[in-house]
C-alpha cells in the first residue's frame, strides 16, 4: 500500500447557504479544469483531468460529548496522466 501525504486540509463551520455557494464555486472550477485552494498559509493549485473517480459516502458516528454526528463525504480521485474512460453513471441524485 502506498504512502499517503496530506497536501492541504481545511475544516470550518459554515451556514448551509455558504456551503452551497462553495460547492457551486468548486463545480465551476472543476468545469474549467483548475482549482486553486487557499486557507491561511496553506495554498495549492490543482489541474483537474477530463475524467475523475467520484466517491460519495454517508456515515453516522456517535460522539460522546455531542451525540450522533452525520457526514456526507464527496471525494474526487484521479491518477496522474490517466484520462481513463468515462463511467456508466450508475449514481443518481434525486
Amino acid at each position: 500500500m502506498g504512502k499517503e501525504v496530506k497536501l492541504f486540509k481545511s475544516e470550518e463551520r459554515l451556514s448551509r447557504s455558504e456551503v452551497t455557494q462553495m460547492l457551486r464555486s468548486i463545480a465551476d472550477k472543476l468545469d474549467q479544469g483548475s482549482i486553486h485552494l487557499k486557507s491561511g498559509q496553506d495554498d495549492i493549485q490543482l489541474e483537474i483531468p477530463g475524467n475523475l473517480i467520484l466517491e460519495i459516502q454517508v456515515e453516522e458516528e456517535t460522539k460522546k460529548s455531542k451525540g450522533l454526528q452525520h457526514s456526507l463525504e464527496i471525494e474526487l480521485k484521479w491518477f496522474e496522466g490517466d484520462e481513463g474512460a468515462e463511467g456508466a453513471g450508475g449514481l443518481e441524485l434525486l
